[in-house]
């Protein structure tokens, strides 16, 4: 019996039509969602975005329970406004990776629980473009080193696989505890999105917080995600479902798959799941 459903943002419910399914899901799944969280299951969002990022979707389906967001830096209700858990990088790790970025000319935003942060100088497309997948405006700051908040993610841009490649190198001569994860949003590729958080924090370590402070098990959840990073997440749960844009490689994992993001086919998902609403 699945009691969660552990929802992915991006490629899942939010597409690339700007005014159908972007920046907020089309109608059409906010409804379904609204009618399944009647039902008696939740539904729990899980999203490298900020919570103030996700404010509308979760009122608008009134998905009141907690959800996970920064990459499992933060799990929140932000409905109610009450944190699960929060997960800060240690202030020597954050200033580590900023000033790598900055040295190195890497786009790099800055996040606490309620802002995020960027500097002046690198103020460009990706923020415009950011802003909009966003639908939050950033602190803009004249010296991101010298800024103190208590960071819960980074978030360093790159174009492409090659450059990712080289970023994970230099993350990885830093010598810090941190995590690296990555993630993509339709409306910005090649442009990738790296997540950097807390030793251990992840999608999978919200998911499984958040299941607990629920008092729900992973069997009786039904994953969905779209990247093959989710699978780290999706594998653990009862019930998995990916989508038709979603790799090859994670389609041949999933027990199900639906219809593209940008013909809302996490319908399809919901419909063979909970049957048609």
């Amino acid at each position: 019996m699945i009691k969660a459903i552990i929802l992915d943002i991006d490629g899942v419910i939010v597409g690339e039509k700007v005014g159908y399914n972007s920046p907020e899901p089309h109608p059409d799944v906010m409804v379904r969602m609204n009618q399944i969280k009647d039902s008696g299951v939740k539904i729990i969002l899980c999203t490298a975005k900020p919570h103030f990022a996700i404010r509308n979707i979760i009122g608008g389906a009134n998905l009141a329970n907690p959800h996970i967001t920064d990459g499992g830096g933060v799990l929140i209700d932000p409905i109610t406004n009450k944190i699960v858990k929060k997960y800060a990088l240690s202030d020597a790790d954050a200033r580590k990776v900023l000033k790598m970025c900055l040295d190195n000319d890497i786009y790099v935003e800055a996040y606490t629980e309620d802002e995020y942060v960027i500097q002046r100088s690198q103020v460009c497309d990706i923020t415009d473009q950011h802003t909009h997948i966003l639908q939050t405006e950033p602190l803009i700051v004249d010296d991101l080193l010298a800024f103190r908040g208590e960071i819960t993610k980074i978030m360093p841009v790159v174009n492409g696989e090659e450059e990712k490649a080289k970023f994970a190198e230099l993350f990885n001569s830093l010598g810090t505890d941190l995590t690296l994860n990555w993630g993509i949003h339709p409306i910005a590729l090649p442009l990738l999105f790296g997540i950097i958080t807390a030793k251990g924090i992840s999608k999978k370590q919200g998911m499984l917080d958040i299941l607990d402070s629920l008092g729900i098990s992973s069997e009786n959840a039904l994953g969905v995600g779209d990247s093959n990073s989710d699978w780290q997440y999706m594998e653990l749960c009862g019930s998995t479902a990916t989508m038709a844009n979603a790799s090859d490689e994670l389609k041949s994992k999933a027990a199900f798959t639906g219809g593209h993001v940008d013909e809302n086919g996490v319908l399809d998902i919901f419909d063979s799941f909970f049957g048609e609403g």
